[in-house]
């Protein structure tokens, strides 16, 4: 508890300073963090306690895009561990893969949302297209480089075993690679969460978080702007913390594996 006090010292601190410079600046453009919180607790807080006090414009807004946010970012995931584990243990395939890779992982995401829009018109396939698009490749990359350097001694000893291709996959590749798979998943989703604002406000969104930044931005609501940018802030800190939850208990073995070596 000390430690987490510790190191959460300097947010107030610097929340003081921010109310107390807003108020002396007095710009409009720069609101006290007092009013952004009262703003943010009328937009999204203001539900009865058996919602977490979540109003109905937050259950309008959180559902739709952490639904996109997470579809999106699943069907990386999977698309990106599968192809990346074959590209790695696989040096032919490779050969045709890996300058494809570099070439898609160049281009900027929001540059294909036009491209998109052609393609799947202004609607959730077009967001969730671009989700994919662009947590693909840390997942892609990261999965190519777990399954390609397994230490030879390992599978070497599988097939000696008798070991089959699929028991060699679930029972070798896929733990051995399992921190570089990690690392990717958890920047993914943060990838996620930013290209879920971005499809929102390019894609003319009716709901979501980034359709509410734009709406507030738009109608020069700015503490409801500031709000929902501290809103997107709190959320992301709050996945990541989820998935460093996650990681740590799935790969507790790894660690132990390390401590024994």
């Amino acid at each position: 508890m000390n430690g987490v006090v510790h190191r959460l010292w300097p947010v107030p601190v610097l929340v003081a300073l921010w109310e107390a410079g807003a108020r002396a600046a007095a710009s409009t453009y720069f609101p006290p963090p007092s009013a952004i919180a009262a703003r943010l607790r009328e937009l999204w807080f203001s539900g009865p306690p058996s919602r977490l006090f979540l109003s109905d414009q937050a259950l309008q807004d959180f559902l739709p895009s952490l639904a996109r946010m997470f579809g999106g970012w699943a069907i990386a995931c999977a698309a990106g561990i599968a192809l990346g584990v074959a590209v790695g243990r696989s040096s032919a395939l490779a050969g045709y893969v890996d300058p494809i890779v570099e070439f898609g992982r160049a281009i900027p995401p929001p540059t294909l949302i036009p491209l998109f829009v052609v393609l799947f018109k202004v609607d959730v396939r077009m967001q969730v297209a671009t989700i994919v698009y662009g947590v693909i490749w840390p997942v892609l990359v990261n999965s190519i480089d777990g399954a390609r350097y397994v230490d030879r001694q390992h599978t070497e000893t599988a097939q000696v075993f008798g070991l089959s291709r699929a028991q060699r996959l679930t029972r070798i590749i896929l733990p051995a690679a399992a921190p570089k798979i990690f690392a990717g998943l958890r920047l993914s989703l943060s990838l996620a969460l930013i290209l879920m604002v971005v499809s929102e406000l390019a894609g003319s969104a009716t709901s979501g978080i980034g359709y509410e930044l734009l709406y507030a931005q738009q109608n020069f609501d700015l503490p409801g702007m500031w709000g929902t940018i501290a809103l997107l802030g709190v959320l992301g800190l709050l996945l990541n913390s989820s998935f460093l939850l996650v990681e740590r208990r799935t790969l507790s073995w790894h660690r132990r594996a390390r401590q024994t070596n």
